[in-house]
């Protein structure tokens, strides 16, 4: 029911820029808490920034300065800014609903590199 299409992602090298594009069906990002999440090879999923219904965002620490999430109400898509990007950001990166219980979509991928 919930589709997630994640795209945006590319090569880029260090200190370049990104946008990443969630686009959502199925559910109404503006009312819900939406969150960004990342996995890069032999790690684990985390958590890099959400925004509430009201607009309230917040970040790993990690990205704290450089990464802003914002959404597209008429859209139905939620975005993730990256500026300042480093090599340790290289990851496939995924959009879903704060603790949500259901299936993740393929994910954009994100390798910064020289």
């Amino acid at each position: 029911q919930v589709q997630l299409v994640e795209s945006g992602g590319g090569l880029v090298q260090p200190g370049g820029s990104l946008r990443l594009s969630c686009a959502a069906s199925g559910i109404i990002v503006s009312s819900i808490t939406m969150a960004w999440y990342r996995q890069a090879p032999g790690k684990q999923r985390e958590w890099v920034a959400r925004i509430g219904s009201g607009g309230s965002t917040y970040y790993t620490e990690s990205v704290k300065g450089r990464f802003t999430i914002s959404r597209d109400n008429a859209k139905n898509t939620v975005y993730l800014q990256m500026n300042g990007l480093k090599p340790e950001d290289t990851a496939v990166y995924y959009c879903h609903p704060w603790g949500a219980i259901g299936s993740w979509g393929q994910g954009t991928q994100v390798t910064v590199s020289s």
